[in-house]
């Protein structure tokens, strides 16, 4: 992790205060949780609309932070501890982590786009530590706080780092990127997720193509291609490699001879033609994190076995196309860590195709920060669900409730079940189930349906 002397971070930071007393001073690793210090670590407060961090800065220093930053407007630093005065402790937090990427004999591989972020982190993480020292972020450390407390946190003798770039409005992903300055850059897709942000699924694309704006001059660009909206603004950026993938047989990599079941995926490759690989997560969409994946493994020199190593061995994070065993034996498909009208399509076709169950059940929840269309957003993921595929379709929360407005359209009453109350949901789901069923559990992750979950493993 990151470590320097007070005497290091002088000469890294505009400091403003006298601190040649402290010069000696080590810092080991950062934090911005006084509840989380560990020893050594440098402590950067923020200034909350409620709380302001500075109050905790001798606190954070007596649990053992060796240091701590300061913003030069707020009054009265203690002089008498390691406390760092600064222009702004965010602005420095994310110099500090720029400077210790270019220290370190270090490649980066960005990763952003509507769904399946974490997912695709997953996948090149685990491809490329079949041959190299990986590391990547952790939970949902994807802004432009988290990624630099990423950063500071890699080991010194880190050889790849896999991060994960979120935003909810123009211009941070492009911050993102150039804190970290990418080898190798990925675009999953673009969805709805923040349409009440930046206004149209054009002003997503714009948003998450800045991801380019650090990327190496020689660095790799991946991006889904069978999305026009990409296509025709990746035209106009001067990028020297540019790959893409997806469905189309025009793109740089597709999936070939799929076959899907309860465990996985087998496909084969247009790179890769007679080599098999195994995905073991569900869905076609995941195929299309994979092939982004490969792409990244063939620019760092992976073969094909090492691919089929890493694919094979790949576990996601949790709540992620996660396939659980209910009390009664049922199949639970918990992918309840987030959703928007693109990622909940591709869950629903899914339990759709899969075969082996004589019940098919759907718990869906609302999908959050879609703008002004999100009623009808809602309404036409009801209206696409097949009755002949899916037997029951249980709905949770206001927005959900147009899900189930929009099913109604094709299944009968007695089909369609909508609830605003977690508890009468799962005693009534509970009745349904004899132990043959597949649930799919799919919303925005502040819906928190694995509460649902834990009611039917108990």
């Amino acid at each position: 992790m990151f470590e320097k002397k007070i005497k290091d971070i002088r000469s890294m930071l505009d400091v403003k205060n006298d601190l040649s007393m402290f010069d000696s001073v080590v810092i080991k690793g950062v934090s911005i949780d006084t509840r989380k210090i560990e020893g050594g670590n440098l402590f950067v407060p923020f200034k909350g609309e409620n709380v302001d961090g500075h109050q905790f800065v001798r606190n954070a220093i007596e649990n053992g932070a060796s240091a701590a930053l300061w913003d030069i407007n707020v009054p009265n630093p203690p002089t008498d501890l390691p406390v760092i005065v600064v222009e702004d402790p965010l602005l420095s937090l994310q110099s500090l982590a720029n400077q210790y990427r270019h220290e370190l004999d270090l490649k980066v591989v960005g990763i952003t786009g509507s769904n399946g972020k974490t997912t695709t982190k997953d996948i090149v993480a685990n491809l490329l530590s079949v041959k190299f020292r990986v590391h990547k972020t952790q939970g949902n450390y994807n802004n432009h706080i988290g990624l630099p407390l990423t950063i500071l946190s890699l080991p010194q003798d880190s050889e790849v780092a896999v991060l994960e770039m979120g935003m909810s409005g123009f211009g941070e992903i492009e911050l993102l990127s150039n804190i970290s300055q990418p080898d190798a850059a990925i675009i999953t897709n673009i969805g709805e997720s923040h349409l009440q942000d930046l206004g149209s699924r054009e002003g997503i694309a714009e948003a998450k193509l800045e991801i380019v704006k650090g990327l190496k001059p020689d660095g790799l660009f991946a991006y889904y291609g069978d999305e026009p909206l990409l296509e025709e603004r990746v035209k106009e950026l001067s990028l020297k490699q540019v790959e893409t993938f997806g469905r189309s047989v025009d793109n740089t990599i597709y999936a070939t001879k799929v076959e899907m079941n309860n465990q996985g995926s087998h496909f084969e490759t247009s790179l890769a033609e007679g080599e098999s690989f195994f995905l073991p997560v569900l869905g076609q969409h995941n195929i299309h994190n994979a092939l982004a994946g490969m792409l990244i493994a063939r620019k760092f020199g992976l073969s094909v076995e090492e691919m089929k190593e890493g694919l094979r061995s790949l576990k996601l994070t949790q709540m992620r196309m996660e396939m659980l065993e209910g009390k009664k034996g049922e199949s639970i498909i918990n992918d309840a860590y987030n959703a928007s009208p693109t990622s909940m399509k591709a869950a629903i076709q899914l339990v759709s195709e899969l075969e082996g169950f004589q019940t098919k059940i759907l718990v869906l929840g609302d999908m959050l920060e879609l703008g002004d269309q999100e009623e009808e957003f809602h309404r036409e993921i009801g209206r696409l669900i097949d009755p002949g595929k899916v037997q029951h379709v249980f709905t949770f929360g206001p927005l959900a409730a147009f899900i189930g407005k929009g099913a109604r359209e094709n299944f009968s009453p007695d089909r369609v079940h909508t609830y605003t109350d977690k508890e009468s949901l799962t005693n009534e789901l509970s009745q349904f189930i004899t132990g043959d069923e597949l649930i799919l559990f799919k919303a925005s992750r502040g819906m928190k349906l694995e509460e649902i979950i834990d009611g039917l493993k108990a």
